[in-house]
C-alpha cells in the first residue's frame, strides 16, 4: 500500500511555482514588457502560464522564438534581472494552500520547498508570502549543483530538516518533480492545476496520485500524514 493510503507519512516537501505559489502573474508579465521593450508582440498571458514551471528560459522560448536561449545570455539575464525586482508583486499561494499549511503546522507536521527557481529569487519570494521562517527546509536550484529531476535537492532538504524520505511525500507539477521524488523513494503527488503544457499529461508521470486541484490534494495530504477527519 501507498505511504499516501495508510497514513504513515511524516512531512510534507513542495514545488514551488506551480504547486505551492502561482507566480505566473509576475513571471508572464516580465515576459510580455521584455517583448514589448524588443518590439515583439506580447504573448497571450494564458499561453505564457502554460510554460512558467520551465523558468525564465522556458519563457523565453516561446516569448522570442528562432533565438537560442542558453542560460547566462543576454535576454536570460535581462529576464532575471526585470524578474527580480518585481519578483512578488502579483504572485500568491493557489487557493486553499494556505489553509492546508496551517492545518499542516498546527499538527507540527513539517514541510518544506525543494525548487529550481535560484535562491536569490526563491528566498524573496517566500519572504514576502510569510513563509520563509514557517519552512522546515528550502532548497533551491542553486543550492547543490544537481537540479531536479536529480533526487540530491530532495534528499539534501530531508537532511536539513531531520526528516526520512521514506517517511515524506513530494509533491510537484512537472515530470522532473515526480522523477525526483520517486528516485529520492517519496511518496509523489501530480498538480493538474499547475503549469502544464498541452502537449504534457500528469498521468504519464507516475506518480502515486493526481490532484485535480487544490481541494483534491489538500484531502491527499491530510491522509497521508494521518490527519483524515
Amino acid at each position: 500500500m501507498s505511504p499516501l493510503e495508510n497514513g504513515l507519512c511524516e512531512a510534507v516537501l513542495f514545488d514551488l511555482d506551480g504547486t505551492l505559489v502561482d507566480t505566473a502573474p509576475d513571471m508572464v508579465a516580465v515576459l510580455q514588457d521584455m517583448q514589448r521593450a524588443h518590439s515583439h508582440d506580447p504573448v497571450r498571458y494564458e499561453v505564457g502560464r502554460l510554460h512558467v514551471s520551465n523558468g525564465a528560459l522556458g519563457l523565453l522560448a516561446i516569448g522570442f522564438p528562432g533565438i537560442a536561449h542558453e542560460f547566462g545570455s543576454s535576454l536570460h539575464r535581462e529576464y532575471l534581472q526585470r524578474y527580480e525586482q518585481r519578483v512578488c508583486e502579483a504572485s500568491t499561494l493557489f487557493p486553499g494552500m494556505a489553509e492546508l499549511l496551517d492545518v499542516l503546522d498546527s499538527a507540527d507536521r513539517p514541510w518544506g520547498v525543494v525548487t529550481n527557481k535560484p535562491a536569490y529569487l526563491t528566498g524573496p519570494l517566500l519572504e514576502s508570502l510569510s513563509l520563509a521562517s514557517r519552512s522546515a527546509c528550502t532548497v533551491s536550484g542553486d543550492t547543490l549543483e544537481q537540479r531536479k529531476p536529480d533526487p540530491a535537492p530532495l534528499l539534501h532538504a530531508c537532511a536539513l530538516a531531520g526528516l526520512r524520505p521514506q517517511a515524506t511525500v513530494y509533491i510537484g507539477d512537472a515530470a522532473r518533480d515526480i522523477e525526483a521524488g520517486q528516485n529520492a523513494g517519496m511518496a509523489t503527488i501530480a498538480v493538474a492545476y499547475g503549469y502544464i503544457t498541452p502537449d504534457d499529461d500528469p498521468v504519464r508521470w507516475g506518480a502515486d496520485r493526481i490532484a485535480a486541484d487544490t481541494e483534491e490534494l489538500a484531502q491527499i495530504v491530510r491522509k497521508a500524514v494521518n490527519l483524515s477527519s
